[in-house]
Order: structure tokens, then C-alpha cells, then sequence
């Protein structure tokens, strides 16, 4: 017995189905873990960094830009990257007292993006005001988001 409103047996008809399933052919080569690119994570691990070291001191209309992605000869991985906010104030809290505040969000993303490429890596954090980005629609193409219909 099921009930989809108290969600008993929700369990078991996992496990049923998982079971019934035929087994497919992969989509990726085993050592893949991820169809996302390193320099999208490296985005996304930078405005991590924002949200959490900043809880609700910005709006989460912050975007990450990444303008260069570049694996060195010398083992290091270099990273430039545009932090996009919508206000000059927002830009302010970001940057923080003589730097300090982009100095942290840059080390803890720094530390992450480290254990992700497996190396050291050079970031390079700069903080730009788009104003009302995410309403305009070029702008948002050019930071790398789609329109959903």
C-alpha cells in the first residue's frame, strides 16, 4: 500500500522501480564526474563564497563572470574573475574595509577551487556595478544565463 499525501511506502516504490529499470548505456566515460566545466564551477564557487560570507548583507543579484581560465606551465591554475552587483553600495559591502572582505571570499574560494583542480591557484577577483542586470536581457545572456519560457 501507498499513500502519495503521507508519502508511505514512498520507499519501497523507489526501490521497485530502481529494480524494474533497464540499465542504460553511460553517458560519460567513467572518470567524468560532472558534464559541467571546471571554469562554470569555479563561478559558481566564487558566488558561493559571496552568499556565505555575506549571509543577507547582499542581494543574491550578485553574478560571477569568469574572464580568464588558464592552467600554467608551472602546475598553477590562474583565474580572473568579474564579480557583477547592481549597486555601487553592493559593490562597497563586497569589497569591504580596505579590501578585506573580497580578500576572504577570494581565500575561501581560492581554498575550494584548489581541491578542485588538484593544485594552486592564482584568483583574480574584480567587483564591476551592472546596474539592473538581472532585468535586462542582453545582460543576462552575457553573464551566462538563459531565458527559461
Amino acid at each position: 500500500m501507498f499513500s502519495a499525501t503521507r508519502g508511505h511506502g514512498r520507499d519501497e516504490l523507489l526501490q521497485m522501480l530502481v529494480e524494474r529499470l533497464p540499465e542504460g548505456p553511460p553517458f560519460y566515460p567513467p572518470d567524468q564526474i560532472t558534464d559541467v566545466y571546471v571554469r562554470d564551477m569555479a563561478a559558481e564557487f566564487i558566488r558561493e563564497q559571496i552568499m556565505l560570507q555575506l549571509r543577507e548583507e547582499v542581494p543574491y543579484g550578485t553574478a560571477v563572470k569568469i574572464l580568464d581560465f588558464k592552467e600554467r606551465d608551472n602546475g598553477t591554475t590562474y583565474i580572473s574573475a568579474n564579480i557583477f552587483v547592481e549597486r555601487d553600495t553592493h559593490k562597497r559591502i563586497i569589497i569591504g574595509n580596505k579590501g578585506e572582505q573580497l580578500k576572504k571570499i577570494g581565500a575561501a574560494a581560492r581554498k575550494e577551487l584548489e581541491q578542485l583542480t588538484g593544485g594552486k591557484v592564482y584568483l583574480e577577483l574584480w567587483v564591476k556595478v551592472l546596474p539592473k542586470w538581472r532585468r535586462n536581457e542582453k545582460a543576462l545572456r552575457r553573464l551566462g544565463y538563459k531565458k527559461m519560457d
